[in-house]
C-alpha cells in the first residue's frame, strides 16, 4: 500500500527543516531541497547603490509600487516611477537582475514585486506565508527576522497566541532563537503553499523600526 509511505515522507519533511546560506548566489537553489526552508545569498550592497536606496527613501518616504513585471520589463517598471534618475538607474537595474534569477529558476513568465520605503513592521509578530515562495532582500536599514524551525512551537501561531506577544506566548523561549537577515542579503522563504510543505514555512516577522528608522524593502512572488 502506497498510504504508510506517504505518511512516513509527511513526518519527515514536516520535522526537518535547516536554513542554507552562502556568499554565491546559487545557493538560492538550495530552496528546492525537501529539508529547506529559507536559502540566503549573503550578499554585500555596493556602497554606490546604498547610498541610492538611502536618498530614495529620504526622498520618497511613502514610496510603494506593487506590479506584475516579468525578466524582459521589470526596470522600466520601476525605472520612471522610482524618479527616472541616476538612483533609480540602480536600484531599477539591480531589481531587473533579481526578478531574472527568480524567474528563471522557477521558470515564471511574471512575478509580484512589490518595493516599498517603510517606516513600521509591515507584519510585526511571527507568522508563516500561505505561498509557495518568496523573496526578500532590504537595500536599505534592517532587514527580516525569522526562527528555525526546531525552535518554534507552531501551536502558538496566529490565534494561538491567544493575544500575546510573540514574546510572552510561548512561541519560542529564547531571544537568542531569533535570527535577522542583513542588509543586501537576497533570501527565499519557502511557505505553507509549496506541496508537501505544510507545517514547514518559514517563521518570520518584520523588524520593528524606532521612530526615525525606515527601510526600502523588495519582495517578489508567485503570480
Amino acid at each position: 500500500m502506497t498510504i504508510p509511505a506517504r505518511h512516513d515522507r509527511q513526518l519527515n519533511t514536516k520535522f526537518e527543516r535547516e536554513p542554507t546560506s552562502s556568499t554565491q548566489a546559487d545557493v538560492l537553489a538550495d530552496i528546492y531541497r525537501d529539508d529547506v526552508n529559507i536559502a540566503t545569498w549573503q550578499r554585500s550592497v555596493p556602497p554606490d547603490l546604498s547610498a541610492a536606496a538611502q536618498r530614495i527613501i529620504d526622498s520618497k518616504p511613502f514610496f510603494k509600487v506593487s506590479t506584475s513585471v516579468s525578466q524582459y520589463d521589470a526596470y522600466d517598471s520601476l525605472y520612471d516611477v522610482l524618479g527616472a534618475n541616476s538612483d533609480a538607474q540602480l536600484v531599477s537595474d539591480d531589481v531587473a537582475e533579481i526578478v531574472v534569477m527568480f524567474c528563471c529558476l522557477f521558470d515564471l513568465e511574471q512575478v509580484g514585486l512589490r518595493l516599498a520605503t517603510l517606516d513600521r513592521a509591515m507584519c510585526p509578530k511571527f507568522h508563516v506565508d500561505r505561498v509557495p515562495w518568496r523573496l526578500v532582500t532590504t537595500y536599505s536599514g534592517v532587514a527580516t527576522e525569522w526562527l528555525r524551525h526546531e525552535v518554534v512551537d507552531r501551536s502558538k501561531l496566529g490565534v494561538g497566541s491567544k493575544g500575546k506577544s510573540d514574546e510572552e506566548s510561548g512561541l519560542y523561549l529564547e531571544s537568542s532563537d531569533i535570527h535577522q537577515l542583513e542588509e543586501g542579503d537576497v533570501a527565499l522563504l519557502k511557505g505553507e503553499s509549496w506541496l508537501g510543505n505544510e507545517g514547514g514555512g518559514l517563521v518570520h516577522r518584520s523588524p520593528q523600526l524606532c521612530d526615525t528608522q525606515k527601510r526600502l524593502l523588495l519582495t517578489l512572488d508567485f503570480v
